[in-house]
């Protein structure tokens, strides 16, 4: 492994783990303070989380591109941005570092480490949300900001707090934080049964993103710095 490539994977890793806490972890409190109000818990959860993804995207964005999110990666791949080595390594930093966040989330609240959910999210709706939570974020993504890269950690980080409100799935849209929140039983949650209909809608939307791309936006593939949700 190059010395390039050993930075990208722990920038990958170091910031999955950091944006998987945040969702779970500001979930968490947010369910615990707002009184059982659902609406404030679910504003107090998508702001830490908008909050996070620019610090996140900024900080590692010139590493790694700030993937955090498989889809992400597989995108940039298809495009040309980077090899299949690469995509490989990300991918599995991502997965390591978000289940650590996970894990880390419930640790910091006094839960049971390992947990199931039984947070049934599943139906047409939830899934044509996820589908289009997806879409959205994929554009952002891809969108050429030539000179503006500044651009990039405010406009991923927007639109992810944005789609948390406009979305029915409250915009998972990343499988590894779909599998990660498989495995906390909290706010966040999603039960095993209702994460294969998540992640396939995340990948039509994904393929419906980088089709818009291909007719919208000209000039060749870039790797801009991005990320998901929760």
């Amino acid at each position: 492994m190059t010395a390039s490539l050993r930075q990208a994977v722990v920038a990958e890793a170091t910031g999955t783990f950091l944006l998987f806490a945040t969702v779970i972890g500001s979930g968490i409190m947010a369910e615990q303070l707002s009184g059982g109000q659902v609406g404030l818990a679910l504003a107090c959860n998508a702001i830490a989380t908008g909050a996070m993804l620019y610090v996140l995207v900024a900080l590692f964005g010139p590493v790694s591109g700030a993937h955090f999110n498989p889809l992400v990666t597989l995108v940039m791949r298809l495009r040309g941005a980077i090899g299949t080595g690469q995509s490989l390594a990300h991918v599995a930093a991502q997965m390591a570092g978000g289940l650590a966040g996970v894990f880390a989330a419930h640790l910091m609240f006094d839960l049971d480490i390992l947990q199931v959910s039984g947070r049934d999210r599943s139906g047409i709706g939830q899934w044509a949300g996820e589908a289009i939570a997806t879409f959205g974020l994929i554009l952002t993504v891809l969108a050429p900001r030539p000179g503006r890269a500044w651009e990039v950690p405010a406009s991923v980080a927007l639109y992810i707090t944005a789609a948390y409100w406009f979305t029915s799935s409250t915009s998972f849209a990343n499988p590894a934080i779909t599998l990660a929140r498989s495995l906390t039983d909290t706010f966040a949650g999603i039960a095993p049964a209702s994460v294969p209909g998540f992640i396939l809608a995340q990948l039509v939307g994904a393929g419906a993103a980088m089709l818009v791309a291909s007719l919208v936006f000209a000039g060749p593939a870039r790797g801009a710095a991005s990320s998901q949700p929760g």
